[in-house]
C-alpha cells in the first residue's frame, strides 16, 4: 500500500474551541487593562502615602496573574495544537488552566475573608470617601474587562452556573475572576457607604465576608467542573445514549463505550460491539454521523463467539 493511499481514513487531532484566537485575544486585552490598574494602584498609593490604594492594586495582582494564566494555556495551546506529543491534542489545557485559575480564585477569597475577620476583632480607622472612589475606580475596570469577555455569558444565569458540554471553560474562569472582583468592589462601595452614613464600620467587614464565601462558592463549581474534565467524567450521557442507540439498531450489541471530552466543543469516543454480521468500522461511523460534537470516533467490531 502508498503512503498516500491511507489519507482517506486519518484525521487531524486539534480540538480547539470555535472561538479560540477571539477569546485569547480578549484575555491578553484584560490582562493589559488589569495590570495597567495594578500598576497605577501600587505607584499611585506610594506617591500619595496611602496604604489602602497600594493593597488594593497588590490585589489586582492576584487576579492579573489569574488571567495571565488563562492567556498562557490559550497560546500554548494553539502553538502546539499539531505537535503529535499530545495524543489528543491540547483542547484541555483550557481546562486544567481553569482549574489552577478556580484554585487561587478561592484562595484569593480566603484571604478576604481572614481579612474581614481581622478587622472586625481589630476595627481600623477607615478613609471613606478615598476607600469609596478606589472601590468604584476598580469596579470600573472590571465592568469593562467583564464587557470584553462577555461573549456567550450575559444570557446565562450566573458566572457559578454550568454553561453546557461545549463551552470554554479557560474563558469562563477568567469572567468568574473580573466579576468576582467586580463584586468585590459593589460590595465595598455599599457596605463603605452605609458604614459611612450610619457610623456603623462593622459593615464592611461582615458585607466582605458574605462577599467572600460566594467566590468561594463560584470557585468550587469551577474546580469540581474543570475537575471532572480532567477525569474524563462522561460529558453528556444523552449523546452516551444516542450512541447506543444508533448502533445497537439492526442487532448488534456495544460491549464497551468510552466517552470523554478532548476540548471546547469536541469529545471523543472509542467503542467496541459485537454482532452476527460484522461491517467495517466506517459503517458503524456513519450512524454516527451528526451527533454535535463527536469529533473522534474509534470503532472495534468482533463477530459473535459462536459464528
Amino acid at each position: 500500500m502508498h503512503s498516500h493511499s491511507v489519507e482517506p481514513w486519518t484525521h487531524g487531532h486539534v480540538f480547539l474551541g470555535a472561538r479560540h484566537r477571539r477569546n485569547e485575544r480578549r484575555v491578553w486585552a484584560v490582562v493589559a487593562l488589569t495590570v495597567v490598574m495594578m500598576l497605577g494602584e501600587i505607584v499611585g498609593g506610594h506617591i500619595f502615602g496611602s496604604l489602602a490604594v497600594v493593597a488594593d492594586g497588590w490585589h489586582m495582582s492576584t487576579h492579573a496573574a489569574a488571567l495571565g494564566i488563562a492567556g498562557l494555556a490559550y497560546l500554548y495551546a494553539r502553538r502546539h495544537s499539531q505537535d503529535p506529543r499530545f495524543t489528543f491534542g491540547t483542547g484541555k489545557l483550557g481546562d486544567l488552566a481553569a482549574f489552577t485559575s478556580a484554585i487561587l480564585l478561592a484562595a484569593i477569597a480566603l484571604a478576604i475573608a481572614y481579612e474581614c475577620v481581622e478587622r472586625l476583632n481589630a476595627p481600623i480607622v477607615i478613609y471613606y470617601r478615598e476607600a469609596i472612589a478606589i472601590a468604584g475606580l476598580g469596579f470600573a475596570v472590571n465592568i469593562v474587562s467583564a464587557w470584553l469577555l462577555r461573549h456567550d455569558h450575559h444570557h446565562h444565569a450566573g458566572p457559578g452556573h454550568e454553561h453546557g458540554r461545549h463551552h470554554d471553560r479557560n474563558m469562563r474562569a477568567a469572567y468568574v475572576h473580573v466579576v468576582a472582583d467586580a463584586a468585590t468592589s459593589a460590595a465595598a462601595v455599599c457596605g463603605l457607604g452605609v458604614a459611612w452614613r450610619f457610623g456603623w464600620p462593622w459593615i464592611d467587614p461582615v458585607v466582605g465576608l458574605v462577599g467572600a464565601a460566594v467566590i468561594v462558592s463560584w470557585a468550587l463549581t469551577l474546580i469540581r467542573d474543570c475537575g471532572a474534565v480532567l477525569l474524563d467524567v462522561v460529558p453528556d450521557r444523552r449523546i452516551e445514549g444516542a450512541i447506543r442507540a444508533r448502533l445497537e439498531a439492526n442487532g448488534e450489541r456495544v460491549t464497551d463505550l468510552h466517552l470523554w471530552r478532548v476540548g471546547p466543543g469536541h469529545q471523543a469516543a472509542v467503542i467496541a460491539l459485537v454482532t452476527d454480521d460484522p461491517k467495517p468500522p466506517s459503517v458503524y461511523k456513519k450512524r454516527l454521523a451528526g451527533l454535535h460534537g463527536l469529533s473522534h470516533v474509534t470503532i472495534e467490531v468482533e463477530p459473535c463467539p459462536d459464528h
